[in-house]
């Protein structure tokens, strides 16, 4: 009978036999590193690692891949996945990946619109965070540590269990990852109160490329600075932050009003425009636009979704007077928790239970590309005109059940105006009165069906050219679009990196890679849209 290091050895050796076409030098890279990790040897390991003979290895994959434009055998699949429950495996992770050649992707939700968290051209391995969960909340210091894999709607509900006083300035899609949402600067219906996720985080534990964990006193203030907003992967691996929990009214009010062009929709937009962005900061209101059919005839609705810090009955004065064209009644109106608006905004039933918010997998993934811009200046009535024309050609009657596409158009303004551009890498502060997220989803299969939707989108793009931000012609991060740039999966060139650096982050480009020739010389964290050291 084998003894049990022998028996290791043989089940890794028959796995790596059946891995997905290896080269000699991926096999032995993987070897190496599961060699180094204990792999066989340190049970508590071994259940965190998955190759491709281990049969959950394509469930784990696929398990938060969102986008299913990378879900095809064209793309690359990663020579192991690992899934650590304990921060020394992170570090293991780090160490043992570098000492090997292989290039680590870091994943916690998922929702990487370019599937930059789980997919690379070279010889790669996945650190999915996705056990790292655990929410502490403390309503005495109103604060909270939540960790990176943990979703935004596992933090709402966390909260809600412990108080109905105080929320969390955050996006509005539940199964989003805390890691990546917090990475890119994270937004929701609370900034123009409260700012964004990153305005309100205390403090951070990281692991760098060295394999160190670090708290925000031993990383210093650079290092904090950069993974607030700045695209965390690029730097270091996040385990986990401590936030600040806001404070809200024990009741809010919600709505949500269409209209039609017949029915005035531009007008309303155009109105919209002017008092989004400079109504008192405890209204959010945004506006989705989307081509439709009514009755066999296209047409453009404007869908306002609003948000309010207080009752309805001091809501309504205020709107019958600076936006009479909404014309919103106590009926349009819902009154309820900060916890069920987050349900609200992401398209359940009033009613929903929020233990809605703890799953993971609510919806199912499409095939989806997304952009955005940022808009400074009122668009004019006869220019939205030709916005709608553009937004209707993206349509036909075939397409109804087939594709969605929208613009998503969230006001600034509010806290969003004091905070200083260089207060966090996320730069897109004063002067903006709006973002527009281009949101277009399909789920016919085919790269063909992708590559004539994604020419439809970038066409729209381009027609938007007039009415948006220039030199830079910026863009949010937590949107990642590699059509503003982009390097080689294991090559970042300075130049090259440039050109998306200062669309995403303007000015703050340049401290950003002054952090990472300090922190990570070698660019060990590296991906096609990463931060480059300085030259």
């Amino acid at each position: 009978m084998l003894n049990p290091k022998c028996l290791n050895f043989l089940t890794l050796f028959i796995s790596l036999l059946f891995l997905p076409s290896p080269t000699i030098s991926q096999s032995s890279s993987l070897t190496n590193f599961l060699h180094c990790l204990h792999y066989g040897s340190d049970p508590i390991v071994s259940q965190s690692i998955y190759i491709a003979s281990n049969p959950a290895f394509q469930t784990i994959l696929q398990a938060r891949i969102k986008n299913r434009r990378f879900l095809n055998p064209e793309t690359l699949k990663p020579v192991a996945i690992v899934v650590p429950t304990r921060i020394d495996h992170v570090q293991g992770t780090v160490i043992c990946a570098k000492d090997n050649g292989l290039q680590i992707r870091i994943r916690s939700g998922g929702h990487d619109y370019e599937g930059l968290s789980y997919r690379s051209n070279v010889t790669f391995i996945i650190l999915d965070m996705s056990n790292f969960r655990s929410i502490d909340i403390d309503v005495k210091t109103e604060t909270a540590w939540v960790q990176s894999g943990a979703t935004l709607g596992e933090l709402y509900y966390h909260i809600a269990n412990k108080t109905n006083m105080h929320g969390f300035p955050s996006g509005i899609c539940p199964t989003v990852g805390i890691g990546g949402h917090f990475s890119g600067g994270g937004y929701g219906n609370l900034m123009r109160k409260y700012g964004l996720s990153v305005d309100n985080i205390l403090d951070i534990v990281a692991v760098d490329a060295l394999g160190n964990v670090h708290d925000r006193a031993s990383m210093g203030e650079d290092l904090f600075w950069a993974i607030r907003g700045g695209g965390a992967a690029s730097f270091a691996v996040v385990v986990s932050y401590k936030i600040k929990l806001v404070r809200v009214p024990n009741k809010v009010t919600v709505f949500r009003k269409g209209f039609t062009l017949e029915q005035g929709a531009t007008d309303s937009v155009h109105k919209w425009q002017q008092v989004a962005p400079n109504i008192n900061e405890e209204f959010f209101i945004k506006v989705k636009l989307e081509p439709s059919f009514i009755n066999g005839n296209q047409t453009v609705t404007a869908t306002f979704i609003g948000f309010f810090l207080g009752r309805r009955e001091k809501l309504l004065p205020i709107i019958s007077k600076t936006f009479p064209e909404l014309n919103l009644t106590q009926q349009d109106c819902h009154e309820m928790r900060w916890v069920e608006t987050t349900l609200f905004w992401a398209g359940f039933p009033i009613g929903t239970p929020i233990e809605t918010l703890l799953n993971r997998t609510i919806w199912t993934p499409l095939f989806f590309k997304n952009k955005s811009d940022y808009v400074k200046n009122i668009i004019p009535k006869e220019s939205l005109n030709k916005i709608w024309k553009m937004t209707m050609a993206m349509m036909n009657r075939n397409d109804i059940n087939k594709t969605r596409f929208d613009l998503e158009c969230s006001p600034y303004g509010g806290k969003m105006n004091v905070i200083p551009e260089s207060n966090t890498p996320f730069p897109h502060r004063k002067g903006n009165l709006f973002l527009i997220q281009y949101a277009f989803s399909w789920i016919d299969e085919g790269n063909n069906v992708s590559f004539n939707n994604i020419k439809k989108l970038r066409k729209l793009y381009d027609g938007m050219t007039p009415y948006v931000s220039k030199d830079p012609r910026e863009c949010f991060l937590n949107y990642r679009d590699l059509d503003i740039g982009s390097n080689r999966s294991n090559e970042t060139s300075f130049d090259d990196a440039k050109i998306y650096g200062r669309k995403y982050f303007k000015d703050n480009y340049t401290r950003l890679t002054k952090v990472k020739a300090s922190v990570d010389p070698n660019n060990f964290f590296k991906y096609e849209q990463s931060i480059p050291p300085i030259k």
